[in-house]
């Protein structure tokens, strides 16, 4: 068995009861190495394999070696292993093992939690990694998704490798939402050393953004009350 799992911001309060469970339930844990020590309270006692950043491949293929001997192995993604996470790649490299995908708290919502309620319309993911994916594609997705007033919630916003595919992503946004559009960054969200910011589109640091942050970019009906970032749904029309 290997179970595909999903240990949302990392901490007991929001990683789902199921995720948990599949844990607790396995005889080896297969992880990167920063997500392995946002469990380590619950994986005591436990086999653990686990090795750096771009090894994704190798990870899946030793959990699928190991499964083969008995043994069940929960791969662990941060927040949900379907996004963008481990699920996909276990899937693909399996045969006829059997694969479990378990839900967890991906960080658009553990952030959007945080903020107020920006994702109450249609939103997209969209990540600014071009490891896996051309860069002009991901800026196609961001130019498209904006011209369809999408909130747009960015993975992977800037790193010290691409400082400036955030700042060329609102530019290109710039050109369908408007300047006064809310904007909300969540670093660390639901973890320890959580920071929240609320800006617009005219007004966001982008220094204040890094690879452990979420930008959530709202529609043109979002707006800010109360210091809460809201994206009108249509109930106005009905009270």
């Amino acid at each position: 068995m290997i179970y595909a799992v999903g240990i949302g911001p990392g901490n007991r309060e929001t990683m789902t009861y199921e995720a948990r469970s599949a844990i607790e339930k396995s005889d080896v844990i297969v992880g990167y190495k920063t997500y392995i020590d946002l469990v380590k309270d619950l994986i005591k006692g436990k086999e653990v394999i686990s090795n750096g950043m771009k090894q994704e491949i190798d990870r899946v293929k030793k959990a699928v070696e190991i499964s083969k001997t008995g043994k069940t192995v929960s791969v662990i993604s941060s927040g949900d292993a379907g996004v963008y996470g481990m699920a996909g790649l276990i899937l693909e490299l399996s045969e006829d093992e059997e694969v479990r995908i378990i839900s967890g708290v991906t960080a658009s919502t553990a952030a959007a939690a945080v903020l107020g309620a920006p994702l109450m319309h249609d939103f997209c993911h969209i990540s600014l990694s071009d490891l896996l994916t051309p860069l002009d594609l991901i800026y196609k997705r961001v130019a498209l998704a904006s011209e369809g007033d999408f909130v747009i919630c960015i993975y992977n916003p800037r790193s010290k490798g691409r400082p400036d595919y955030l700042k060329n992503s609102f530019e290109i946004m710039k050109k369908y939402k408007s300047g006064s559009t809310p904007v909300g960054i969540v670093k660390n969200a639901c973890r320890e050393n959580q920071e929240v910011h609320i800006c617009t589109m005219d007004t966001i640091d982008y220094e204040s953004v890094d690879m452990l942050s979420i930008v959530i970019v709202g529609n043109s009906s979002t707006h800010i009350k109360n210091n809460r970032i809201i994206t009108k749904r249509g109930y106005e029309t009905k009270y």
